[in-house]
């Protein structure tokens, strides 16, 4: 399976702030949704990932003083994309080699969805219940 059908589950949602808001805007995003990571977009280009991870790194650097502090200063700019159609094999590989939990998904430049491993990991389990009902029904009529 690929990354396509993951967006084609879940949506093509992409929540994001700019490089300059303050980190407590972030974080109130990542609250109000429930989600682990924004992108960071200026000019409609992925600048870098702001995720749950960078929120306690930057405390541990700044102290409580960071929710005032522009999300620039803390983003990963390292940031690791997939495509439409890559495998799901693959993404999994990715996220463990990297040590990663969200990849943006870019076809042509712009960014089409973002992938979490909640979402590889519930794929997984969907494919996993698909396959034992196949067999179940297989060795059912035989």
């Amino acid at each position: 399976m690929h990354v396509s059908a993951i967006i084609g589950d879940k949506g093509s949602a992409v929540f994001s702030v700019g490089p300059n808001e303050v980190v407590s805007t972030a974080v109130s995003m990542l609250s109000d949704k429930r989600i682990g990571a924004v992108l960071v977009i200026e000019n409609d280009q992925v600048r870098g990932v702001f995720s749950e991870r960078d929120i306690i790194h930057a405390l541990s650097r700044a102290g409580a003083g960071v929710m005032s502090q522009p999300v620039k200063d803390f983003m990963t700019t390292d940031v690791v994309t997939c495509r439409r159609g890559d495998t799901i094999d693959h993404l999994m590989g990715l996220m463990t080699q990297k040590r990663i939990r969200h990849l943006p998904v870019i076809e042509e430049g712009k960014v089409v969805g973002m992938i979490s491993i909640g979402d590889v990991v519930k794929f997984r389990i969907a494919e996993a219940e698909a396959e034992t009902d196949a067999l179940k029904s297989y060795i059912a009529s035989g």
